[in-house]
């Protein structure tokens, strides 16, 4: 199981763990939610636990915990532009399907 990183997304995670001055690290999960069943969850890490993993690119760590793994694996992490608007975006191969605004998904 793997979790990738785009190299505009590994630039927007340095960038932002300099701007805070503090963190180890992205910690990207899922919660559930919304019409689909779940959303993807960003905060930036302080520290692991035991119950989570770490997956280092491009100088970047993302750190995932044990029960999320399985509707992540193989995602990857990307950070796009789109007009005036930056976001990161996720192309995980397990979704099979998104609701109409986009914010949740189903494996």
């Amino acid at each position: 199981m793997s979790i990738t990183l785009t190299a505009a997304a590994a630039k927007q995670i340095k960038q932002q763990l300099i701007k805070r001055g503090s963190g180890i690290g992205l910690k990207l999960g899922v919660k559930k939610s919304g019409c689909s069943g779940y959303a993807y969850t960003l905060a930036y890490a302080e520290n692991l636990t035991s119950n989570e993993t770490t997956f280092e690119q491009l100088g970047v760590q993302v750190i995932v915990t044990a029960d999320d793994l399985p509707l992540l694996a193989g995602i990857e992490l990307d950070y796009r532009y789109e007009g005036l608007n930056a976001a990161f975006k996720f192309n995980n191969p397990n979704v099979t399907a998104m609701c109409g605004c986009g914010e949740s998904f189903a494996v």
